[in-house]
Order: structure tokens, then C-alpha cells, then sequence
């Protein structure tokens, strides 16, 4: 489970286990993570998404163990129709972006350290990845005070894998980790999306490009050229995964990639099987949705203050300056594996893979209506709460006849529907891209082939 310099195992996806059946059964595991179970995990997140996508994320990792959520949330995932919901599940706690919160994160000691500070005071990536920062330093304490063993910072179009652990468990993952180790990394593989109409990710990718931690050497800079396909790097964003840390005393955030800790180095490990799954650009409305969020020019020298990673800045490009098919065919160039020949050669090699356990577990929670009763469930306590609320602001004797309230699993499909339209030196680990062609790499690989 744990890395080694010359580990490659092939993940495992628990495929045959988890697929659904005719009739299918879940919950695999307790959703409700029950409270005598360790260790016990958090996540935290800074997202602006709607239900549609935060459900299906929320409740895939309850099935895999764990057991509180901290959300930071703003834009669409703050309003009442999506909040409302997050509010009422088990093990979740919302955190508004309020004036209050600014004022607090304001007097944060990282104003004043210097590991975070070549981020500060810039536009777009820049300003959520100190933003992210902030917030998981809140999540620590409150981690802390929910006796939560081990936290880890994810977006909400990322999945843990946790290939190698018995029973495709993140619980079990963590609880075989030695005592002494502070941190776990997790390598990240990117989704291969094979179709241009995507809907819905986690639904509907099953295909991954491994991460450079997982493959032997001379594979990934031997198919390096097929594998990228004229993109400026070998994934599309990030290659540098994400991890967990331990819950102990001094613990800080180290950007969103990484924890630290203001009074030692962390001892880490990074797991040989299990991964992030980051599901980029799966959609192509993902290319819009990033320019939405950000106002700079579409120009090389301007969007350099906005991104930090090359393909986000030629993305941002066109999606402010091409058409609609100029920016379809783009995705298809750039984005979509529609060479099926191709697909075959590096699925042969390693350099892509099928993962269909989390596609699995989520259509399994969603023919078990886990996501509309969520909804329902949250109308119900809404309506009960200002019924409740009546009654106690009224003087009057009159007696109120009680009510069972019920919301249909149909009405609760249909919000969910809309929801769819709508060591103390050390610098924060920015989103990194994988390791490129360069002069010494190609020197090493030419000596191991010689040899």
C-alpha cells in the first residue's frame, strides 16, 4: 500500500464487487459513518457547485468511510435551494462566506508569515488558492474539536480512490497506516473523458490517465508524446495529487495540495495504489464556467497573473474569444480521447485505465434515491422548522391539529434538476504539473534503455 522508489503495482478497482446487479443492494457501507468506527476522517472543500454535483461527492465518500464534512461555500452552492440540503445531511457542516468569516480569516496569522505570501493580493487561481489556504485552517480547529483523526482538502470534481485497501475503504486505508507517519499523499489521475456531451462525470468516466508516481519511468517518458497529444503537459492541470494529514498539535494548511506543521518536518508517505480522481474539463461547459469566474484579458501576458498552470491559461483563451464550434472543436483537439486505437495502445501500456468502482457505488446511491430523499428529507425539516417556528412566536391558545408533512421523491428529483442550470519555513505547494521531456530526463532514459 505504501510507495516504495521502485513500486508499480496496478491499481485495482474492485470492479467485480461492485458493479450493480439486476437487483441492486446498498448501502455496501453505513453512510452514516457510526460514531464507534476510526479512524474517523473528515473532508473540506471550498465550493461554489450545485447539488448535482456535490451530492454524488458528499455521499460516494461517506460510502468509503467518511465521516464529517466541512464546506465553505459560495455563489450557487450558498443559496437557499442547494444550502438548505447540505444543512440537514449527517456529519455536515456548512460555512458561509459572510463579512464575519472575511473579518476572522483577516486576522489569521498567514497574513504575516511568508509561506503563503507569493500568493497573496492576486486575481483568479491565485485568489482561491489563498482563499483555500484560509479555509482549511479553519477546518483544522474545527476537526479538532469534532475529534476527527485525520482531514484532507479535496474539490468537488475529485473522488479518492482507495485502491489496495480491503473492502474499497478510505477507513481501512488510513487505519493500516503506521502511527508515526503525519501525512499521506495521494498521486492524482486525470479523467479521460472519450465523449464531447458529458453530463454528469462521476457518472460517466470511467477512463484515467495514471499518475507519473505509478508508472515505471521509462513507460512515461517513453509515451510521452502520445499521452500529452500536443498539450503543454502530460495532464491537462495538476499532477501533484492531494493528501491527508494527521490531527495534532501545530498542523497547518501548505496550500491546497499539502499540510505542514509549524514545529517539525511531517513524516510522509505516498500510497502506490490508491488516488485522486480529478475529473477536469470532463464537461465542456467547464470550459465557460472557469471563464465566468475570472476577469482577465485573454491575453499570453494577462492570464499568467490569473493561472498558474499553462493549460488553464490557453482554455481561458478561447473560451473568451472563439465561437461556440470554435470552441467545441477545440475541446474535441485538446480534451476528448475519441481514437479508440489510440485509447487501446496506452490502456495496453498503463498510461490509461478503467476505474468503474466509483461510477458503481454512485449509480448504486442514486437508484437507492439516496440523493432526492437527501432533498426531500431537507424540505421536510424546512417546512417542520417554520411550522415550529409559528407556534412560537404566536400567543395564541388555539390548539394546531399536527401534520405529517411529505414531499415526493418527484418533487425532490425536480430540484435537483434545477440545480443543474443553475517545518515553518517552508512555501505552500502550488498545483504543480507533471514532470515534462527535458534534456536531463531523456539523458536518464537513454542510459536505462542502453543498459
Amino acid at each position: 500500500m505504501i510507495n516504495s522508489p521502485h513500486s508499480h503495482t496496478t491499481p485495482s478497482d474492485c470492479t467485480t464487487a461492485l458493479l450493480p446487479t439486476s437487483t441492486p443492494s446498498f448501502p455496501y457501507w453505513d453512510i452514516d459513518s457510526p460514531s464507534h468506527l476510526n479512524p474517523k476522517i473528515c473532508v473540506t472543500t471550498s465550493t461554489s457547485a450545485g447539488l448535482e454535483q456535490i451530492l454524488p461527492w458528499m455521499y460516494y465518500h461517506k460510502a468509503i468511510g467518511v465521516s464529517t464534512f466541512f464546506l465553505f461555500v459560495e455563489g450557487k452552492a450558498a443559496s437557499p435551494a442547494v444550502s438548505n440540503v447540505l444543512d440537514s445531511i449527517h456529519g455536515v457542516k456548512v460555512i458561509y462566506r459572510t463579512k464575519e468569516l472575511e473579518e476572522q480569516q483577516a486576522k489569521s496569522r498567514i497574513w504575516n508569515e511568508t509561506w503563503l505570501s507569493s500568493f497573496f493580493y492576486k486575481p483568479c487561481n491565485y485568489e482561491l488558492f489563498v482563499k483555500q489556504s484560509l479555509n482549511m485552517e479553519m477546518a483544522i480547529v474545527m476537526a479538532r474539536d469534532a475529534s476527527v483523526d485525520w482531514i484532507i482538502h479535496l474539490d468537488t470534481d475529485e473522488l479518492i480512490h482507495p485502491a489496495g485497501a480491503r473492502e474499497y475503504s478510505l477507513r481501512q486505508l488510513l487505519h493500516d497506516v503506521p502511527g508515526n507517519v503525519d501525512m499521506v499523499i495521494f498521486p492524482n489521475y486525470e479523467s479521460s473523458v472519450e465523449r464531447d456531451d458529458i453530463k454528469e462525470p462521476f457518472s460517466e468516466v470511467s477512463m484515467f490517465k495514471r499518475n507519473y508516481d505509478h508508472l515505471p519511468k521509462d513507460t512515461y517518458f517513453g509515451m510521452y508524446k502520445e499521452a500529452t497529444r500536443g498539450n503543454p503537459n502530460y495532464f491537462l492541470t495538476y499532477g501533484n495529487g492531494k493528501s491527508a494529514a494527521r490531527i495534532q498539535d501545530h498542523l497547518r494548511p501548505n496550500g491546497a495540495h499539502r499540510w505542514h506543521n509549524y514545529m517539525k518536518t511531517p513524516n510522509e508517505i505516498k500510497m502506490d495504489e490508491a488516488a485522486v480522481l480529478h475529473y477536469t474539463y470532463a464537461k465542456f461547459s467547464d470550459l465557460t464556467s472557469r471563464r465566468d469566474r475570472c476577469g482577465c484579458k485573454p491575453t499570453k501576458e494577462d492570464v499568467k497573473r490569473c493561472f498558474m498552470l499553462e493549460f488553464d491559461r490557453a482554455a481561458f483563451i478561447i473560451a473568451s474569444t472563439a465561437t461556440e464550434e470554435e470552441m467545441l472543436n477545440w475541446y474535441r483537439e485538446h480534451i476528448v480521447w475519441a481514437d479508440k486505437q489510440l485509447n487501446i495502445k496506452l490502456l495496453r501500456k498503463g498510461i490509461l485505465t478503467r476505474i468503474n468502482a466509483p461510477m458503481a457505488i454512485i449509480e448504486s446511491l442514486r437508484k437507492a434515491e439516496v440523493f432526492t430523499k437527501a432533498i426531500a428529507g431537507a424540505q421536510t425539516k424546512i417546512s417542520k422548522d417554520k411550522f415550529l417556528s409559528s407556534i412560537e412566536k404566536s400567543n395564541s391558545t388555539r390548539s394546531i391539529s399536527s401534520r405529517k408533512i411529505e414531499i415526493s421523491h418527484a418533487t425532490a428529483r425536480r430540484v435537483l434538476e434545477y440545480s443543474e442550470k443553475s517545518f515553518m519555513t517552508a512555501a505552500a505547494v502550488p498545483p504543480l504539473s507533471p514532470p515534462g521531456i527535458g534534456n536531463q530526463e531523456i539523458g536518464l532514459i537513454s542510459q536505462h534503455i542502453e543498459s
